[in-house]
């Protein structure tokens, strides 16, 4: 019987910094999107300064510029979970399900390259 790996090879760890490098980069400029939604910076209209009876408009506004706060806020997170892959991928620890200490299938890092865990861990936390 062949004992299982216990990392992934060089060439699949670069492949993987790779992955996680591209969505990165994907991942902040979507939160420059995010951030400059719910700030109004390129926005040099008169709508926060003209008087204006629409109470139902304003309130939804709120309710959008609240949204788009949230989804910065997970988006930061998701940013700040890759880069701690990114860490794992140096340490030549990534893709060890942190549960079983077993590989996290390569499928399901192409998908969620963040993950600490594997389907079956993922499974038992149920």
């Amino acid at each position: 019987m062949v004992d299982a790996p216990t990392r992934y090879s060089d060439a699949d760890l670069a492949e993987f910094k790779q992955i996680i490098l591209n969505k990165i980069n994907r991942a902040q400029a979507d939160l420059e999107l995010i951030k400059s939604a719910y700030m109004n910076d390129g926005n040099n209209g008169t709508d926060d300064t003209s008087p204006t009876f629409k109470a139902f408009e304003e309130g939804s506004e709120s309710m959008s510029k609240e949204a788009n706060s949230q989804l910065a806020i997970r988006q930061e997170k998701f940013i700040r979970d890759l880069k701690n892959a990114l860490f794992r991928v140096e340490n030549k620890t990534y893709g060890v399900c942190r549960m079983t200490g077993k590989l996290i299938s390569k499928e399901r890092l192409k998908i969620v390259p963040h993950a600490t865990m594997s389907i079956e861990a993922k499974n038992l936390q149920r």
